[in-house]
């Protein structure tokens, strides 16, 4: 049974997965698919996405993997690291001042555990070429790339950065007026953005405050973006709107964005909470074979099963794409030993046994944080 939390920055939500002592299991048996079954809100569980803490690849403490709720995988997601920092020290009884080198696909990302129990992070210098944002605009006299752009029968003024991830901000006189399904969507997918963008729309009330509506490129609407904060403010102070530290108001809640002059890097500091923890129904993670097939499968047969011609050569197997049929490689199983496990776990306990199991291990990660939050351990 596979064990989740879920935890919130700003009503951001997310799926938390802890696969640090994972070895080499790059995906925990995560596919886009499942992905969009787990996030889906009313035939599933509900999130904005899915992450997964996984060993690191180079120096760093662990490795970051996020993946939207329509299963793609973003560069990195500020509220989400947040989360993910929250999700650590919980599970390990940190304390503040504990800081977590993670590798994402933007970087390195250091956040910190601060005494009121909000996050900052350290999120990097922004990326303000146009090729590494990346987008077609030009670089402007601000130092940013931006222009107009023709979107769903409008003309929008804008502004781009990158936080290892595509932003696009377009400042406004009156959010409330601003019409997100229709104009969020169609600036998503802009030929300006070759990767595709984040957009936000935001207006300045004033150079330390700023209110902000977000589309998140692979979710939609949500009530929270970090990184798309971060790049907000970077846009508004390069076009002389706002100083290098505001308040900025997000549907979910306020964050705090500095944009440090000294270091150039931008610190994001906000919240991050957990929801609850659980373990996820055998049927909603397998789902129905059919769909898995197609899913993974699109150049073959719906019905065809993978065959041992058709397995990839060594042991770069990820049996949870190429398997979904039965295993394609008996005579080497790279996961057999992992299966066998399992078996002789399932084999050796009732029902009963696996569901205290689980139940013992999630309460005693909730008192655990419980006593923590309240200082009741010491």
């Amino acid at each position: 049974m596979l064990q989740f939390s879920k935890y919130q920055g700003l009503g951001n939500d997310f799926l938390m997965v802890d696969g640090r002592s994972a070895g080499d299991d790059d995906t925990l048996g995560f596919t886009p698919e499942r992905v969009q079954r787990l996030c889906d809100r009313r035939f599933g569980i509900g999130a904005d996405g899915v992450i997964l803490a996984l060993p690191p690849r180079q120096d760093g403490e662990l490795r970051m993997r996020i993946f939207n709720a329509d299963g793609s995988e973003p560069e990195m997601c500020g509220n989400g690291i947040r989360c993910l920092a929250r999700f650590l020290a919980d599970s390990d009884g940190d304390q503040s001042g504990r800081r977590w080198q993670i590798e994402t696909l933007a970087g390195r990302i250091v956040p910190e555990l601060q005494a009121d129990g909000t996050i900052c992070v350290d999120m990097g210098a922004p990326f303000l070429q146009p090729e590494t944002v990346p987008t077609t605009l030009p670089l402007g006299e601000s130092g940013i790339p931006q222009g107009s752009l023709e979107a769903a029968g409008q003309s929008f003024a804008v502004g781009a950065a990158g936080m290892g991830n595509p932003h696009v901000v377009i400042p406004v006189a009156d959010l409330a007026a601003v019409d997100l399904e229709t104009w969020g969507a169609a600036l998503e997918v802009h030929a300006s953005f070759p990767a595709k963008t984040n957009v936000h729309f935001v207006q300045v009330l004033d150079r330390g405050h700023l209110v902000m509506k977000v589309w998140e490129r692979g979710a939609g609407p949500t009530l929270a973006c970090g990184t798309g904060a971060c790049a907000t403010l970077v846009v508004c102070h390069r076009l002389g709107l706002a100083d290098r530290q505001a308040r900025m108001d997000l549907p979910g809640g306020p964050l705090e964005i500095l944009w440090d002059e000294a270091s150039g890097h931008i610190l994001m500091t906000g919240p991050a909470e957990a929801v609850f923890d659980a373990v996820v129904a055998p049927q909603l993670w397998e789902g129905e074979p059919e769909g898995a097939v197609e899913a993974v499968e699109p150049r073959a047969s719906a019905t065809a099963a993978p065959s041992a011609a058709s397995a990839p050569s060594g042991d770069a197997v990820d049996c949870a794409v190429a398997c979904v049929n039965g295993c394609i490689r008996p005579e080497a199983c790279p996961s057999a030993e992992a299966r066998a496990r399992v078996e002789a776990l399932l084999n050796s306990s009732s029902l009963d046994d696996l569901v205290a199991l689980a139940t013992n291990s999630l309460e005693a990660r909730t008192r655990a944080r419980f006593e923590r939050d309240t200082g009741l351990s010491g």
